[in-house]
């Protein structure tokens, strides 16, 4: 703390000379707090090895995922997806969360699911068993599982160091706020100052929030699919041809519905106009009379 007392002198010369109150308020409280946190980890430091003491070892901090896969009848994804879910609710909110649950192709012969879940990291390999369990009881078969790691240890020490090192700076602005030494100038830029660092504190402190979370809930995700058909086997090209053709007829109903619906709006109108004709004109016997009663005449 000798460090701190002697700093702060000219942290005040510094805030009474610098022409720009900003910066001079800024980099030489910073300044300050970069010796308090120096002096507070050097307090707080372990003993080494030299003086006796043991040596501490942090744990890595690892956010895991873990994959699984299963192959099903189609008719019994929507079931085994729901039993897997209910399997999470029954472990209860502190130990497992749904992120996410999907299904499509639900109505034809292949189908697909997924499910997402947050499980306590401890329980996750376990929770994976369970799951592997319930599927092979309904018929269903294990096809993939991956285990994938991140060290967020080094992320998460340096989140924490800066939100040290920002809350002292923060301290030292609200002293200099409080002491109310400066221009006005001056203490407007420190007010503004202080609230760049409240901005910096509460994202540095999300990061941490969600980095943490990744360590101690592993995500756990899982899809599901049905039998797809072999490929190169005889029953193959059948199945083609007869999706292809059931294609080709809905093709040609759909373009016979909507030529239908162009045409007999365009044929009734079509008929009414020639109707109209055949009503206005004249017979043919009629102006034949009235010829041959004119030559008569004359």
């Amino acid at each position: 703390m000798r460090q701190v007392a002697f700093a702060l002198p000219f942290l005040a010369l510094a805030i009474a000379s610098c022409d720009n109150g900003q910066n001079a308020v800024y980099e030489a409280t910073e300044s300050v707090a970069a010796l308090d946190v120096a002096d507070e980890a050097a307090a707080e430091a372990p003993p080494s090895a030299s003086a006796g003491g043991e040596i501490a070892v942090a744990l890595p901090k690892i956010a895991y995922v873990y994959s699984y896969g299963f192959r099903l009848p189609a008719e019994k994804i929507a079931p085994i997806q729901l039993a897997h879910a209910d399997l999470c609710d029954a472990q209860g909110p502190q130990t497992c969360r749904i992120l996410d649950m999907r299904q499509s192709g639900m109505e034809g012969e292949y189908s697909s699911g997924s499910l997402t879940l947050a499980v306590t990291a401890p329980q996750a390999r376990a929770f994976g068993a369970k799951l592997s369990q319930l599927a092979g009881k309904e018929g269903g078969t294990q096809v993939s599982s991956a285990i994938s790691g991140e060290d967020l240890s080094k992320q998460i020490v340096d989140t924490e160091a800066r939100i040290k090192a920002r809350t002292v700076l923060r301290d030292r602005l609200l002293e200099v706020l409080q002491t109310r030494r400066g221009t006005v100038a001056e203490l407007v830029e420190a007010e503004r100052a202080v609230a760049r660092v409240n901005e910096e504190i509460d994202q540095a402190q999300s990061w941490l929030a969600e980095m943490r979370g990744r360590v101690d809930y592993s995500r756990v995700n899982i899809s599901y699919e049905s039998g797809m058909p072999e490929t190169g086997s005889f029953a193959s090209p059948v199945r083609e041809a007869i999706s292809s053709v059931s294609g080709i007829l809905g093709s040609m109903l759909a373009a016979a519905i909507i030529l239908l619906t162009i045409l007999i709006p365009l044929g009734l109108v079509g008929l009414g106009i020639w109707r109209l004709v055949q009503r206005f004109r004249p017979a043919p016997k009629a102006a034949s009379q009235t010829a041959s009663e004119a030559t008569k005449t004359d």
